[in-house]
């Protein structure tokens, strides 16, 4: 299996690291243990792992925080990445913000707290509520959503532009206007609505961040872990159904390119032990 992809001007391993769970519960407020959310940065950092991703709301601000403290100065290959279009309340509430300038003021804010001059990529989330869920395209708002994303990469603000959340539509349209190097939707072995958007970043080589690859972290019941095919399969090869979905989110294609997230040690060890998974030929979740 291939075991690195390009994400913009970096080559990165397939596996990288989601900071979405290291701070509180709801993704708000300090870590439930700060000195764990360090180590398992610095841990990442030393497995391997050369992509983390991150956003200036979550927190807000925890994470980058977290990530800087536990990793600044950065190695030179290490990939951050981050995205825009959201932000929190004081109550934690996820609300909008979408216009071109509150883009271009959080593109900023990441850079500040993460201390950088330069952000690997920045994804531009299209909000709809829902994380799973994909709007139509509001053309008139995309157009000048595009206009902010492409003057940041062209002052150097971000070395490449990521969406997240889209259809097949808005990134038609993004790539009839620039080059997209990061796409990330919602997709896993239950979830597939995403296909389509993923065959069309492998046809046009960009690389394909699936999040929640396990499920959602914010729904009680699990059909991921507890689908019967992965179940058995964790049995058989004497792994954990985790590691069983996100090896198949690997294999799935090769541009397709891993952020885990964990406030834990073992499950940080874990999750980048997934690579070298060998799923059994009649696999079929």
């Amino acid at each position: 299996m291939q075991t690195t992809f390009p994400l913009g001007s970096f080559t990165v391993h397939r596996v990288g690291f989601g900071a979405m769970q290291l701070p509180g519960p709801g993704v708000f407020g300090p870590p439930r243990d700060h000195d764990q959310a360090i180590a398992v940065l610095k841990r990442a950092v030393e497995l391997g792992v050369d992509h983390i991703d991150t956003a200036q709301f979550y927190g807000p601000d925890v994470a980058n925080q977290l990530i800087r403290e536990a990793l600044y100065p950065y190695p030179e290959n290490l990939a951050l990445v981050s995205k825009v279009g959201a932000r929190r309340d004081d109550e934690g509430n996820w609300t909008s913000a979408q216009e071109p300038d509150d883009l271009r003021a959080h593109i900023e804010h990441n850079l500040r707290e993460l201390g950088v001059d330069q952000l690997a990529a920045v994804n531009l989330r299209i909000h709809s509520g829902d994380p799973n869920a994909v709007g139509p395209v509001d053309r008139d708002l995309f157009d000048r959503q595009l206009t902010a994303m492409i003057a940041a990469r062209d002052e150097g603000l971000i070395g490449g532009i990521g969406l997240s959340s889209v259809s097949v539509d808005h990134l038609r349209i993004a790539l009839d206007r620039t080059e997209i190097v990061t796409v990330q939707n919602a997709y896993n072995l239950v979830d597939r609505s995403s296909q389509p958007v993923l065959d069309l970043t492998t046809e046009h080589g960009i690389s394909f961040v699936p999040f929640f690859p396990l499920g959602s972290g914010f729904n009680a019941d699990n059909p991921v872990l507890g689908n019967p095919a992965v179940k058995k399969a964790a049995a058989d090869l004497g792994r954990t159904p985790a590691q069983v979905a996100l090896a198949w989110t690997l294999s799935v294609a090769p541009n397709v390119l891993l952020i885990p997230g964990t406030s834990s040690v073992a499950h940080l060890e874990e999750n980048l032990a997934v690579a070298d998974i060998e799923l059994p030929e009649d696999f079929a979740p």
